[in-house]
């Protein structure tokens, strides 16, 4: 049983739908799971302007100062560090998991044109957004982090490079992007971690 609520944060192209099956093997009443929707405009949207609205609906169902667990798929992995760092989320976070997201770049997004698909840009490997976010990761090792990724994921290209700077890391034989949170293994791995049933 969870101790805390957990939210869930998915990522480009998805909507709270991917975190289905994760749920169910949860088993967990619906006030200790979130999943917000968050439109990201097929990748216009800043994800910025996404985690301020994350911010917003977490406060508006848990308040504004009750300790959390947040996970983060693929982009949702950047909107989470981006709350967390810069909108002192790290002060009521107890666990942050990252499945798959791209917090060293990836390569899949580097010709994307930043002024139609800003939100895709900022995925770029090196962007300005990506350096920021790393020079205030340190607001990361108070909290206990997970990254899972697959080592061939062509979404997070590559995926030994989707880890956090801090805490465990996770390799998930999976051979897709959505198979991290969609594989039956996978999401038995994930839960088990996430309700203390397994050391990883």
């Amino acid at each position: 049983m969870l101790t805390r609520p957990l939210i869930l944060v998915h990522g480009l192209w998805n909507t709270p739908n991917v975190f289905r099956r994760l749920e169910s093997c949860l088993e967990q009443p619906p006030s200790m799971v979130f999943a917000p929707f968050l439109p990201h405009g097929c990748g216009r949207k800043d994800i910025r302007s996404l985690a301020k609205n994350l911010g917003k609906y977490i406060d508006a169902r848990f308040g504004s100062t009750g300790s959390i667990d947040l996970l983060g798929f693929s982009m949702g992995g950047l909107i989470s560090r981006v709350w967390l760092q810069e909108m002192m989320g790290y002060e009521r976070t107890i666990r942050f998991f990252s499945i798959g997201t791209p917090h060293q770049g990836t390569y899949t997004a580097q010709l994307v044109p930043d002024h139609l698909f800003a939100g895709i840009a900022e995925m770029k490997h090196g962007s300005d957004f990506l350096k920021s976010l790393n020079v205030s990761s340190n607001y990361l090792q108070g909290i206990e982090c997970r990254s899972y990724f697959t080592h061939w994921d062509l979404m997070a290209f590559p995926g030994y490079r989707s880890v956090l700077p801090f805490g465990s890391i996770i390799p998930i034989p999976v051979l897709t992007h959505k198979g991290l949170i969609k594989n039956l293994n996978a999401i038995n791995l994930i839960a088990s971690d996430i309700l203390g049933r397994s050391m990883v």
